[in-house]
Order: C-alpha cells, then structure tokens, then sequence
C-alpha cells in the first residue's frame, strides 16, 4: 500500500501518469489522423533532441522489423548533416515547441526546400507552422517530454502512414492501450530499485535495442537525478568492459534481454555479467517481455519508469520537475 509520505515527495504525481501512459496512443494517433506530406520519400529525417528524440529511436528498432522498412535519420544538432537528401520527409518533434536546436533545423531544412511534417505541443515551433501551412501535430501540453513519449510516437507513426512511408497494418499500436500493464509492472520496477540502492545504475542491452537503453538512462538522469550510463553489445565488449577492471565500489549493472536476441549476443551477456561478477560488480538482467516488438519495447520502458520513479522516491526526490535543466535553458536565453 502507498504510503502519504510517497504521494507527498511526488507532488506532480507521476505515478498515475505512468499509470495512463496506454491511453496516450490512441490520443496521439487521433492528433496527427490528418496530418500527413504528400511526395515520395526514400527515407525520414527526425529532427528532435532529450525526450523528444526518444520515438525517433523506437521508430527505428520497430521499422527493421517491417516488411517495408526504410532509412531513418536522427538528428540531435542545430544543423542537418549535408548528406542528408531533399527527398527525405522531414519531422521535428519539440515537445515545448521551443527547443533551440530543434527550431534550429526547421530554419535549416525550410530553406533547403524539405518536406516537413511537426508535432509540438504549442511554442515558436507551433506558431510557425500554422504561420506558414506546414502540416502539425498539436499534442496535450501539461507533461514532461520523456513522459509524453505514447504521444509523440503515435502522431509520428500516424503521420509516416498517412505521407504512404509505413503501408503495415497498425492495429498493435493501438492495441498497447489493453495490453500494457503499468500497475502489473509496478512491483517489479520497485524490487529493481532496492537492488540498485544507492549505486549507479549502467545499462545494456543489444545493438537492435540500444534505444531502450538510451531511454533508462534518460529516465534515471531526470526522473531520479542521478548519474547513469548506457551501452551496447556486443560493442562494449571490445572496450568499455575493461573500465570496470578495478572500479566496483559505485555501479550497478542492468542487462536488458531480448529472448530473440543474436544467440552470440546472448552468450556475451551471460558472460559479461559473470565476468563482472569476479570484479565485485552485482548485474540484474532484465528480460524483455510481450508478444510483439512493440509491446517488448513498451513494456521494458514502464519498467524503466517504475524503477527510476522508486529510486527517486527513495531519495526523497519529486521525480517530475527537471529544475537543472531549466536553469540551463534559461542561460543559454541570455
């Protein structure tokens, strides 16, 4: 039973967004249903960065596994890489609709004549689209941008359906509404949290799921403010895992494993945790479950929230404001 003493350090209570988190893709999906680019594209620019780049990255681990999947590119900078072709679609995503580096590429990319598609929930972003008729997704205002994620990645999807790049059906995104289960996942991310404890957590998983990686790194950087790291297999074998030679005082090992992962892949996690085990490391593995990639990736990252939203509880910390962050922000106006 939840105490008074949680619901008072989660004053934005997130717990119960984590708990709605299903809702918002059927949400996002009815945002963008008119939201569409006409032309043929041979591939996606996705222009975002922090928590909005983050259904660029799950749109590229669900793509590979389509029949029809084609080129995505991520870009996390003021400018677009001059290899980037015209004919690619071009989507920003800022959830504020003021991100700097974000607007940034818009200027860049309107001038350079790409076709381009926004979801935004309002800010400068918002404004210049109705401004000039470029196709926007106005998603809901009110949350975190990490936290908007079911949002963001239905409009995107909706929107690479409607300008003909995705021609799959998409009956399993609206599906996660009834089959993920956030309260079901609660007591696993909770247990996750205790054996962290106060440690760093560092998180791995496999070249085809880095992003889920990535995400739990973000999650435990803002929702619990505290330092974590992220890498990939087998990647890491061939150097990082020489870092932790001597180092074991401060960090906790979490492996994200896919059952369908390469079978070598496999073999270098088992092997990696056991030989981190003979340095004094402690490795949690984490499987990777649901009857779907999209359901695997969804469900691991409300695991995530669960055990970043604990480990910020038990430091006493409110797990939405990103206080630090903000006062960047407001320098950088300067």
């Amino acid at each position: 039973m939840l105490t008074n003493k949680i619901y008072s350090i989660d004053r934005s209570n997130m717990r119960q967004t984590i708990l709605d988190f299903p809702k918002q893709f059927r949400q996002g999906f009815e945002l963008a249903k008119n939201v569409g680019v006409s032309g043929k594209f041979d591939g996606v620019l996705i222009c975002g960065i922090g928590g909005s780049a983050l259904p660029g990255e799950i749109l590229n681990a669900w793509v590979n596994t389509l029949k029809t999947p084609f080129p995505i590119y991520i870009n996390r900078d003021y400018n677009v890489l001059s290899h980037i072709k015209k004919n690619y679609l071009a989507i920003c995503i800022s959830y504020s609709g003021n991100t700097e580096e974000t607007l940034s590429c818009f200027d860049k990319i309107s001038k350079d004549g790409f076709k381009i598609a926004v979801i935004a929930s309002g800010g400068k972003l918002a404004e210049l689209c109705q401004k000039n008729g470029i196709p926007l997704a106005l998603i809901p205002k009110g949350y975190q941008p990490r936290m908007a994620l079911g949002f963001q990645f239905a409009a995107l999807v909706k929107i690479l359906s409607n300008s003909g790049l995705i021609k799959d059906n998409l009956g399993d995104i609206l599906d996660l509404e009834k089959s993920l289960k956030p309260g079901e996942l609660e007591t696993r991310g909770r247990t996750l949290t205790t054996s962290i404890g106060k440690k760093i957590p560092v998180i791995y998983a496999s070249n085809d799921l880095k992003s889920l990686a990535q995400i739990w790194k973000i999650k435990f950087n803002e929702n619990s403010e505290i330092p974590a790291f992220c890498n990939y297999f087998p990647e890491l074998n061939h150097n990082e895992m020489m870092g932790f030679s001597r180092y074991n005082d401060s960090l906790h090992m979490i492996i994200l494993r896919n059952p369908t992962d390469h079978p070598r892949t496999l073999k270098r996690m088992t092997l990696t945790a056991n030989l981190l085990k003979t340095k004094g490391f402690r490795t949690d593995f984490v499987e990777i479950r649901g009857k779907n990639i999209l359901e695997k990736i969804f469900s691991n990252i409300i695991l995530g929230d669960w055990a970043s939203y604990y480990s910020a509880i038990e430091r006493g910390i409110d797990p939405t404001p990103v206080e630090m962050n903000e006062l960047f922000k407001k320098r950088m106006s300067k």
